[in-house]
């Protein structure tokens, strides 16, 4: 699970950071990665998570229910007992987190005095998920975003000691961007999913059907709508970018780094015309590091 941070679209926990920031960040980084998966039903078959989890195999119409859980037909009682499992990592009570990812959160949690709430509202956004799979508005789609990706740029402020007001104002700003952008990236897996994550009111208004969307590619319509949701993310990211410029050393390089990942992600977006529906495109290292070196010099 943890492997997959190679994968994002900026780095989680690059090596130049202190020892000790890493280590937290990653212990960050797998308890969301989790309850990701969790969410959308990509964990192993088997019921491994399920039973360390606390999830018994009873047997539940001819299945096991960690079984059913794991397989997506009991994400809830997942979330539950995932849920269960944190509030274990926060008390001083025995018996401890049973999840080995959140036994590893616990030191993290203690030493950074982090509490639960971005923790939980992390949970919250997957069990959305599992209600809700489209957005009438923009606003309503932030709202999400509230949930499902800005408690990770606080955590990281949290881990670092830097949180302030307006850090945690622009961070909320770039947290949102990302996860903007990466829905745009996945507009084809996550209507697989029978999600979307494109408001009803932009579709509406660039003429953009579901069938649109199901189509191996994008026409003129759905690149119309995937730009100008690009554009809103590309602001968005511009009005958290200050967020860089106050703060020094090898945190600098790494918030830059956030920046820059969502940026040369929506520079692989513009250079693939918009068209995302024939598979995610993906920005390389190259793009990356200039949009790192970009993104110092003018936030730094």
């Amino acid at each position: 699970m943890l492997d997959q941070a190679a994968h994002e679209n900026f780095p989680v926990a690059p090596f130049f950071l202190p020892r000790a920031w890493r280590a937290d960040l990653m212990a960050v980084y797998g308890f969301a990665r989790l309850v990701d998966d969790i969410g959308d039903g990509d964990l192993a078959p088997g019921g491994g998570d399920a039973v360390l989890l606390g999830l018994d195999r009873a047997q539940h119409g001819g299945t096991s229910r960690s079984s059913a859980a794991e397989s997506g037909g009991d994400r809830p009682a997942l979330l539950d007992a995932l849920e269960a499992d944190l509030h274990r990592v926060f008390s001083d009570r025995a018996p401890g987190p049973r999840h080995p990812l959140m036994r590893r959160l616990g030191p993290t949690v203690r030493r950074r005095a982090l509490t639960p709430e971005p923790f939980l509202d992390l949970i919250e956004a997957n069990r959305q998920d599992q209600r809700v799979s489209r957005y009438g508005t923009y606003d309503d789609l932030a709202a999400y975003c509230q949930l499902s990706a800005n408690p990770v740029g606080r955590l990281v402020l949290a881990i670092t000691d830097t949180a302030s007001p307006e850090r945690i104002r622009r961070s909320d700003a770039v947290c949102t961007a990302l996860q903007i952008v990466e829905h745009l990236q996945d507009v084809a897996e996550d209507l697989a999913r029978d999600r979307i994550y494109l408001p009803a009111e932009d579709m509406k208004r660039f003429g953009v059907t579901e069938a649109d969307l199901a189509a191996p590619s994008g026409g003129a319509s759905v690149r119309a709508l995937i730009a100008y949701e690009a554009e809103r993310a590309g602001e968005l990211l511009n009005e958290g970018a200050p967020l860089v410029g106050s703060v020094h050393g090898r945190l600098k390089l790494l918030l830059a780094g956030f920046v820059a990942g969502g940026r040369a992600a929506l520079q692989a977006v513009a250079a693939a015309d918009h068209d995302v529906l024939p598979g995610p495109p993906k920005p390389t290292t190259l793009s990356l590091l200039r949009a790192v070196g970009a993104t110092l010099r003018r936030e730094g």
